[in-house]
């Protein structure tokens, strides 16, 4: 008697009580509608999409910051492609996100890695070494700015190294600097991002490569690299990002020169707008850094597969 009681209050297998969608529609638990997002789609749309849209006005005008714009038409743009000063600093700054690519990411990866694991006094190391992500990028490029000085820095006290000790004073001194100062800057910040992506690595795969014979080198290339490959591709666009906007650094430590050798997209942009109070060129200036971040951000997600949010632990 107790046996068939039991088995008329046990729910059938697959019914509604398991989670299956019911035959009105929708299931049990139905994901947030619109209504969530709106507060973000608000603020973005307030201080992103409108902001965005009045540069692309303002594009089309000259003004001087005072008075109303005076519609131009397309002589804004037409100049401004016809400036070697502005295809110049196209090229400057897609030097700077690659050098930048190329020597931030190794060495955070690497870092990430280490930073992940058990090792004596990592904590305290890591700590010490995440100290420039305190620092803003004004206070470091002054602090960079005093250590190089020509008289009094370390260039000055070390001419067999560095000759006259200007180091700032050719293109290719003053581009050297700012990538290092860079890497010195941003690579803990994408070291944070390796160290998380390597801990959530399964630790059963080392475990199995161990067995099999894979040695630290083998298990690093075979297991986390292709593990980390989605952290890779986020730290790449922001690195993209970030090379395009760069300007504090660049204003700080080289001005833009010598010369024009560092004026990369974002400086000329600042010296159109606040330097010529020529707000037309300068919006131009601003669309155009929109439009190859976006594009090349894409790219980067295009040709990667990472638009298809597959999990890298697919399977276990």
């Amino acid at each position: 008697m107790t046996t068939t009681l039991a088995n008329r209050r046990r729910p059938a297998a697959g019914g509604p009580e398991q989670g299956r969608p019911s035959r009105r529609g929708g299931s049990s638990a139905s994901r947030p509608g619109f209504v969530w997002a709106l507060p973000a789609s608000i603020f973005f749309g307030l201080f992103a999409l409108v902001p965005l849209i009045a540069v692309a006005v303002l594009s089309f005008t000259r003004w001087s910051g005072l008075g109303d714009p005076k519609f131009v038409g397309l002589k804004n743009w037409e100049a401004l492609f016809a400036d070697p000063v502005m295809l110049q600093s196209l090229w400057l700054s897609l030097l700077f996100i690659a050098l930048g690519i190329v020597t931030q990411t190794p060495l955070s990866i690497l870092l990430g890695v280490w930073a992940a694991g058990n090792q004596k006094n990592r904590a305290i190391l890591s700590a010490i070494y995440f100290v420039p992500l305190l620092l803003s990028s004004a206070a470091i490029s002054v602090l960079w700015r005093a250590l190089l000085d020509p008289n009094f820095g370390i260039p000055g006290q070390m001419s067999w190294l560095f000759g006259d000790g200007n180091v700032l004073g050719t293109q290719t001194g003053a581009i050297a600097v700012l990538i290092f100062v860079g890497m010195w800057q941003f690579t803990p910040f994408h070291t944070l991002i390796y160290q998380g992506a390597a801990r959530q690595i399964p630790h059963v795969l080392y475990q199995a490569a161990s067995i099999d014979g894979a040695g630290t080198v083998r298990q690093f290339f075979s297991i986390t690299l292709p593990q980390l490959k989605n952290s890779i591709i986020t730290s790449v666009i922001l690195m993209v990002v970030g090379g395009l906007t760069t300007f504090e650094t660049v204003l700080i430590l080289t001005n833009g020169g010598p010369g024009t050798g560092t004026t990369i997209t974002a400086f000329h942009m600042y010296q159109e707008a606040f330097r010529r109070f020529d707000f037309g060129t300068g919006s131009a200036i601003a669309l155009v850094l929109v439009v190859i971040s976006t594009a090349i951000s894409f790219a980067v997600v295009r040709v990667s597969g990472y638009d298809k949010m597959r999990s890298s632990m697919e399977g276990l």
